[in-house]
């Protein structure tokens, strides 16, 4: 009884605290402000995981409350940073505190969309970057009415633009994108789509990166931005992956950044490409499917292709628990709703590997050193236009401790 008092009490404070923010800010006192948003974010840490354990409509109105909150203080920081006035080294610590505030909303997110206080197999609190001297870093905050755009230079620099365009018309901008890439199979790709999109993120850090002499670029994405395949844009001349090489991360702090050891690599690589039906409904066959798993075979020896009948829950699950695999390729069709219940990808026996069932088995297998360092995902319908749907791959590499994951959905 105490404990269900200390929790509404707490669920009072921070919700005053946010409203004396609100009320600061529009005094225009920043400084106050800011102080009341972070008390208020404080007193949400210490209920996250009460909250947690609640029932799944408590969990849903709690994730709606404190996205706000972060992304509003997010926000502050943002605005402090912009300000002519600011010096280059506080401008530098405000844009480092506003990406700190999205990393910590980020946990909440894959918490509450697994359900659980889970465990982050690699939680780095130091969010200082060790990647090579050639290395950019680029992270997106989405607010209501425009989006931010910071990169880290590998000087330690902070460099930052903004997209003035609201969330909605982002999220339409991003699936109009997805759907030109769709028709690239059709051979009548039109790159204009990914030129407005390279204009807005790359564009404005252009000559920062060719100074710097940046051979490869790290994403954050945030929200709708995750579900895009950043080596797809075009500068109006050839695709981002044919200048630079492109790792994607859910954030520096929740994934380790150890560099990938190249000497013995082999991937267990896994496929369907025959019509199977679940659940009463089909799913046609993937023609490109057999060619894509050969091909990465052929790229590195030593790796083993599953593919249609051998493709079962149980057959990964006894693969994987024979050998290592530092990279797992999986093309199959796959649903990723908002909630993890709604996630899955289609196996060859008609059946399905649940987004929790594949978490459990990542996470058996990654024990101490041996890690699995790449998740790879290419699967065709994939949830358009929820920000939510890109967080079962995501959850899936920060809880098992897969240093990396990539998903992309081409239209087999």
């Amino acid at each position: 009884m105490r404990a269900n008092q200390d929790l509404l009490a707490k669920d009072s404070l921070y919700l005053w605290q946010w409203q004396a923010g609100r009320i600061f800010k529009a005094q225009g006192k920043a400084s106050e402000a800011v102080m009341a948003y972070e008390q208020a974010v404080t007193t949400l840490e210490t209920i996250r995981s009460d909250i947690l354990t609640a029932n799944r409509d408590v969990q849903l109105d709690f994730r709606d409350a404190i996205n706000p909150i972060y992304r509003e203080l997010a926000q502050l920081r943002l605005e402090q940073a912009s300000l002519p006035s600011v010096e280059p080294m506080e401008r530098t610590k405000e844009l480092s505190a506003a990406l700190r505030t999205i990393d910590s909303l980020k946990l909440a997110e894959l918490q509450n969309y697994f359900g659980n206080d889970c465990v982050i197999a690699a939680l780095n609190l130091n969010d200082s970057a060790d990647f090579s001297p050639a290395t950019a870093v680029f992270s997106t905050i989405i607010l209501k009415d425009r989006t931010a755009i910071l990169v880290s230079l590998p000087n330690g620099e902070k460099r930052s633009a903004w997209i003035d365009i609201d969330s909605q018309a982002l999220i339409d901008e991003i699936n109009e994108f997805r759907r030109e890439l769709e028709r690239f199979m059709d051979f009548v790709y039109d790159p204009t789509q990914a030129q407005k999109l390279y204009d807005w993120l790359i564009r404005p850090f252009a000559s920062d990166l060719e100074q710097a002499q940046v051979k490869t670029l790290v994403f954050i994405q945030d929200g709708i931005l995750r579900s895009i395949p950043m080596a797809a844009l075009h500068d109006g001349e050839k695709f981002l992956v044919q200048k630079y090489a492109i790792a994607t991360t859910p954030s520096l702090t929740l994934t380790e950044k150890k560099a990938l050891d190249r000497k013995q690599l082999r991937a267990l690589i896994i496929g369907l490409t025959k019509e199977v039906v679940v659940d009463g409904r089909r799913f046609p066959a993937l023609s490109n499917v057999g060619k894509e798993v050969s091909q990465v075979e052929a790229r590195m020896p030593g790796s083993k292709g599953l593919l249609d009948e051998e493709f079962t829950r149980d057959r990964l699950q006894q693969e994987l628990s024979q050998t290592l695999y530092p990279i797992i390729h999986i093309a199959t069709h796959g649903e990723f709703g908002t909630e993890p219940e709604d996630t899955f990808l289609v196996t060859g026996d008609n059946g399905k590997l649940t987004i929790t069932d594949l978490e459990a088995t990542m996470r058996r297998i990654n024990v101490g050193s041996e890690a699995v360092e790449l998740l790879a995902l290419t699967a065709c319908q994939t949830a358009v236009g929820d920000d939510r749907a890109a967080l079962g791959l995501a959850g899936v590499a920060v809880q098992a401790g897969v240093k990396s994951a990539y998903n992309f959905n081409p239209p087999f």
